[in-house]
């Protein structure tokens, strides 16, 4: 059961994981593994988005 409610919406993209590390399957010299760390795009590594400014335009005279 969650202590806190979050702030922000979650990413809907990345559920809020904002951060994923792939190993690629090869090693370094000392043994550990090669990895790769990937962030969201859509958050840019935030884990939540902004919610969208609603902007009110008048169209016509």
């Amino acid at each position: 059961m969650p202590q806190h409610t979050p702030t922000a919406p979650v990413c809907r993209d990345c559920d809020g994981f904002a951060t994923a590390t792939i190993t690629t399957g090869t090693r370094h010299t000392d043994g550990s593994r090669v990895t790769l760390r990937i962030t969201c795009p859509a958050c840019k590594g935030a884990g939540h988005t902004t919610p969208a400014v609603r902007v009110r335009v008048r169209v016509g005279k």
